[in-house]
């Protein structure tokens, strides 16, 4: 009788596991997530004419989600600087932003919807690691949507210090999948 009840207790343990294991794999038709693109661009710094390394090659990923009526769109920077951007820190800048857009896909030109200016990659950049790298995450858009298809685009902005210029020309990368 004994062996009995430790076969039914296993069994309903057993039984017990397996349902939760499946409860735990499963996921609703509708989850969203998150489509992202990721692009690169290398940016010279116009200030800097010395012997050492200057440029700054960029990462960016660019994420659409579509969830409960709304379009989320966020973006990560990474970037790997000249290893001389520690030396310089907060005189590499004037000012930096990312410029995150939502935008409503259509053929030709595609309308902003809503848009962010993220200024703290100005103090990221110049706050980079030992060798010049780092990231910087944007905040998340939130934008009603209709049944049309949106994306998450963007750009980077630069003013460098010593160049006696202002904002150069964005530095554009690919857009993410729409949603």
């Amino acid at each position: 009788m004994r062996a009995l009840k430790r076969s039914t207790s296993a069994a309903v343990v057993i039984a017990a596991l397996a349902g939760t294991a499946a409860l735990a794999t499963t996921t609703p038709a509708s989850a969203a997530s998150y489509h992202c693109k990721t692009s690169s661009h290398s940016v010279d710094d116009p200030s800097y004419c010395g012997p050492d390394s200057d440029n700054w090659d960029f990462d960016v990923t660019l994420c659409a989600m579509r969830s409960g009526g709304y379009i989320y769109t966020t973006a990560t920077v990474y970037w790997d600087g000249p290893y001389t951007a520690k030396n310089r820190s907060t005189l590499t800048f004037n000012k930096a932003k990312f410029q995150l857009q939502t935008k409503r896909s259509v053929s030709g030109t595609d309308p902003v919807v809503k848009s962010g200016a993220y200024t703290g990659l100005e103090h990221a950049l110049e706050h980079s690691s030992g060798n010049g790298n780092g990231s910087y995450s944007t905040g998340t858009l939130k934008s009603k949507a209709d049944s049309g298809r949106y994306l998450a685009d963007g750009y980077i902005q630069l003013d460098w210090s010593g160049d006696g210029k202002s904002y150069r020309s964005p530095i554009l990368f690919t857009a993410s999948p729409v949603v």
